[in-house]
């Protein structure tokens, strides 16, 4: 019996310990696609400028979490809003890969 209390009273440490973490705030960002430029073409911008991007139209868009390269996705719009679902998970060893990268 005395076991069963003790699994018990784990089992609720262990859940209090994954509410902590499932309260930590992640940095979630959508990347169309990049650009170089010089400082003289940025001062050029203006409304209705074009920044020509180096990804080719129709290839997935990359979803970061913190930084780090988690998904792929495509541009969906949910309610009038802009939205992404994910196409493709980048795999653990990849993901733990990415940790020793620079950001």
């Amino acid at each position: 019996m005395a076991d069963e209390e003790k699994s018990v009273a784990t089992g609720e440490e262990t859940n209090q310990e994954l509410d902590f973490i499932l309260e930590i705030p992640l940095d979630l960002s959508v990347e169309l696609g990049r650009s170089k430029m010089l400082v003289n073409d940025l001062l050029q911008l203006g409304q209705g400028s074009i920044v020509e991007l180096k990804k080719a139209a129709g290839l997935p868009l990359d979803i970061f979490i913190n930084k780090k390269l988690v998904a792929h996705g495509e541009v969906i719009v949910v309610n009038g809003k802009f939205g992404v679902r994910l196409t493709d998970i980048v795999s653990p060893a990849e993901r733990i890969k990415s940790l020793g990268e620079g950001a």
